[in-house]
């Protein structure tokens, strides 16, 4: 099954849309919300705070703020 490139839910079999860009590099989306953001107003996933990339750069952080702390 294809992931959404912008927000990484998972897409069901026949669900979604594709997107080609003419260099050959194809994107998948589950919603128009996360084509327009990412084709239309070119924002990034990690600093969408409702995205997969944000979540797991959040923990990855605090994660790495935690062992800090403890030595």
């Amino acid at each position: 099954m294809a992931k959404c490139s912008f927000c990484g839910e998972e897409l069901p079999i026949g669900g979604g849309k594709l997107y080609a860009k003419k260099e050959g590099t194809v994107f998948y989306f589950c919603s128009g919300k996360c084509e327009k953001n990412l084709v239309v107003l070119k924002r990034k996933p990690v600093k969408t705070r409702w995205t997969e990339a944000y979540n797991k750069l959040k923990t990855t952080l605090m994660s790495a703020k935690g062992k800090e702390k403890k030595e």
